[in-house]
């Protein structure tokens, strides 16, 4: 298992005496570190090197494993020619444990239908062992890659039983790192653009270092939105609680979240005062004091882990401080964006110990170790030899980390596979799925088909009862119960929803996710401008300005250069969503398509137009509805729709899709150009109709530029007026559960914020070599 530059320590230290003495120990089927530099050749070339004087000991007296265990791994091994070779070398080992004389315990191969199946059997079958008796600590899940294995524990846990593993974890993906960061994140804002942080305000108000009720968070929110849209002197959240934290009197916040407003209040403008006072260390250290984080910590059940969290992100900014002495806020800020862009992260290592509790294990960390009953799960060939070494997106050359050729892989990952099944002492379990979550066929790894052809275990097609399958299906739903915000004040809600109007991105967003229609729609969260944001706004306001020229220019557009004048005016005057960087590429990127998208379509526009236009008053089937449509183009009263869209057309594509058993409430834009066509042809002011909706993309797909034209059918128009009837009836009746997806903001938002049960072990996406990077 040494590395090139451990052998070359070794040679020279051996070098240095005339009669050195050394002792090595080392088994060429067990060399599955090729990953770290380690290689099978290391034995071949140690006993040609110092063959003279070399003493051998041969072991194979086995004091593991029992005698059919050992036969299948040798069974497997045989097929590897990458083996040591030498006179006398016997390599069939004998079990010699005389707990396992005489009892003959075959190895099980169990093929499921699906990985619903094998996990369902398996948690059953482990749960019937320790109701038996059987010590947990005798168990061991064994597992190529840790995202299926982390999946299955998870489900142990809600179960009640006790695991034991460790996980690689990303501190800056950890909830507790997220949140150190982001009020880093939002104090770089301030000091730079005052007033631009609220989106992030709004989610630091929800910490639990702040004990500030989530409905007088909501209250402060709306106040500011309302505020904002009835007056010209614009508020934020920030000047918000600063009034609050100075009133007196009754107000509408208790007196316990006034306080905890007050103390937030406090400590922001403390430290926003403090970012160019104090030394980044310095700083640091003033937020984890003052803000009470580490009172926090210290006073947490999780208190070990949060101050390793705390500890490894202080390291990381001394670290980056040594190497540059006057590093800035913002300049830390740019660095963990660098490091989140380019899917790097900063590793802790995060162990959940129980001596008694049944082992997770990858293969690779189950090197040494050994347990009476080992599973070995998810055994199928896309995990195995058809699984990609490198996921960065690009192929590497197969001799740019080692001088192996490719034909060494399979050997590796045989000797790999011999490793996780010679950690069973008695009893080894090997199974493998038939499909995957989606329903794909699966096919066994090829380790499966040579134990099965040379010995006499039959692969067992394992039906599951239906007991158990329910069973642990009830216990998936507990583990992905949909996140609920909770603590709702039915009174104020109820107050938001007076009058309240549906539009289609109010529509969108509840069908996604009812959280993210709570807080961005009903809540109204403050949404940070971003880059992607702000450069689509000024796209759209350049075709604003183009085709509001018609009535200035005598029917005639303006020219190019106006166009693109209009662009960087309003990229301008947005600045504060730019990094210098994104600034700069953004305003090339758009003097680069701007002037091609102008020219092809500078002839062939449709003058008689309406832009930005607005309908409201309207309903559909009793239902509330209003609208801003980017562009309305006619022939006599037949109006085709036109919407922009900034971004990729290909990833656009699923947005258009009907609905199907996949997506059954269908594509954001396909239901966006049917809203569109009910709210135009149920405005009573007009006798409109729409025969068309097109999605112009300002943006080339492969150098061209694409509009996606829309057709609707009457199908369509029932399937949307229903959806609308049933999203407004859960909205009034304060539906507002999460849709429970792991990427979901929101979910993700309420999860780690409000009171939720909560996982132990969450899907880490490591892969196999975790424990030994």
């Amino acid at each position: 298992d040494t590395s090139g530059a451990q052998n070359e320590l070794i040679s020279l230290l051996i070098s240095y005496w005339d009669k050195p003495n050394i002792f090595v120990v080392g088994d060429d089927d067990q060399s599955i570190f090729r990953f770290q530099g380690a290689n099978v050749q290391n034995i071949v070339e140690y006993n040609l090197r110092y063959a003279e004087n070399l003493y051998r000991v041969m072991l194979t007296d086995n004091y593991r494993s029992s005698q059919s265990i050992l036969d299948v791994a040798r069974e497997l091994i045989q097929h590897n020619t990458e083996r040591v070779s030498l006179p006398g070398l016997n390599k069939h080992l004998t079990a010699q444990n005389e707990r396992h004389l005489g009892a003959i315990i075959h190895p099980q191969i169990k093929a499921y239908s699906s990985q619903f199946n094998e996990f369902a059997d398996i948690t059953h079958e482990i749960s019937q062992l320790l109701q038996s008796g059987v010590p947990p600590e005798e168990i061991a899940v064994i597992y190529k890659e840790h995202r299926s294995g982390q999946e299955l524990a998870r489900f142990f846990q809600i179960k009640g039983i006790p695991v034991n593993t460790k996980r690689k974890v990303n501190i800056l993906k950890e909830p507790f790192g997220q949140k150190i960061i982001n009020i880093l994140r939002y104090l770089a804002l301030e000091n730079q653009f005052p007033y631009s942080g609220d989106e992030l305000l709004f989610e630091i108000m929800h910490y639990d270092f702040y004990q500030i009720a989530p409905i007088d968070v909501a209250k402060v929110s709306v106040e500011v939105s309302n505020h904002n849209k009835n007056n010209k002197d614009k508020t934020s959240i920030r000047a918000k609680i600063s009034d609050i934290a100075r009133q007196t009197g009754q107000t509408l916040f208790d007196t316990e979240s006034r306080k905890q407003i007050k103390r937030l209040s406090d400590d922001l403008e403390f430290w926003i005062k403090e970012v160019n006072n104090l030394t980044l260390q310095g700083l640091f250290e003033k937020i984890m004091v003052r803000g009470g984080i580490l009172a926090y910590i210290l006073t947490s059940p999780d208190k070990t882990w949060l101050m390793q969290t705390l500890s490894s992100l202080f390291n990381f900014i001394k670290e980056e401080s040594r190497k540059k002495p006057d590093l800035k806020l913002k300049d830390l800020i740019i660095l963990v964006d660098l490091l989140e862009e380019n899917d790097l992260s900063l590793d802790l290592n995060q162990n959940i110990f129980n001596e008694q509790g049944v082992n997770f294990l990858t293969c690779h960390g189950s090197k040494g170790l050994e347990f009476e009953y080992v599973y070995l799960i998810g055994s199928s060939s896309n995990v195995w030899e058809k699984k990609r070494k490198f996921s960065g997106g690009y192929k590497m050359p197969d001799t740019l980390f080692s001088s192996m050729p490719s034909s060494s892989d399979e050997e590796e990952l045989r000797r790999l596979f011999y490793v996780a099944i010679t950690r069973a002492k008695k009893f080894l379990t090997i199974s493998y799925p038939g499909q995957d979550a989606k329903g794909r066929d699966l096919e066994p790894t090829v380790f499966i088909g040579e134990i099965i052809s040379q010995t006499e275990i039959p692969v067992q097609a394992q039906d599951v009862s239906e007991e158990i399958l329910t069973d642990f299906f009830i216990l998936q739903f507990t583990q992905e119960e949909r996140p609920n915000i909770g603590l709702i004040d039915k009174q104020y809600v109820d107050q938001l929803l007076q009058d309240y109007v549906l539009s289609v991105t109010h529509l969108n967003n509840y069908l996604d996710c009812p959280l993210k229609f709570y807080f961005q729609n009903l809540v109204m969260v403050p949404s940070g401008k971003n880059e992607t944001m702000t450069f689509g706004s000024a796209v759209h306001w350049a075709l604003n300005k183009l085709f509001r020229s018609l009535q200035e220019n005598d029917n005639q557009f303006h020219n190019l250069p106006r166009f693109i004048d209009d662009f960087q005016w309003y990229m301008k005057r947005n600045r504060e969503a730019f990094t210098s960087e994104q600034f700069k590429r953004r305003m090339e990127y758009g003097d680069k398509i701007l002037p091609p998208y102008y020219n092809k379509y500078i002839n062939t526009w449709e003058k008689f137009t309406v832009t930005e236009y607005m309908i409201r008053n309207v309903e559909i089937e009793g239902i509330p509805v209003k609208g801003v449509l980017d562009k309305l183009e006619f022939r006599g009263n037949q109006v085709n729709v036109v919407d922009y869209k900034t971004g990729n057309f290909e990833r656009a594509k699923p947005k258009f899709k009907r609905p199907d058993d996949k997506n059954p409430a269908g594509g954001d834009y396909w239901r966006q150009a049917v809203f569109y066509k009910l709210l135009v042809d149920n405005d009573r002011r007009k006798n409109w109709e729409v025969v068309s909706s097109e999605f112009d993309f300002i943006e080339p797909d492969k150098g061209e530029y694409v509009k996606q034209k829309v057709v609707i059918t009457p199908e369509d128009l029932s399937i949307v007026k229903d959806q609308i009837k049933d999203t407004y009836a859960k909205i009034l009746n304060h539906e507002f559960n999460g849709c429970g997806k792991e990427d979901c903001q929101w979910c993700t938002f309420v999860r780690t914020n409000f009171q939720q049960p909560q996982d132990i072990l969450e899907k880490s996406g490591e892969d196999e070599n975790t424990e030994l990077q």
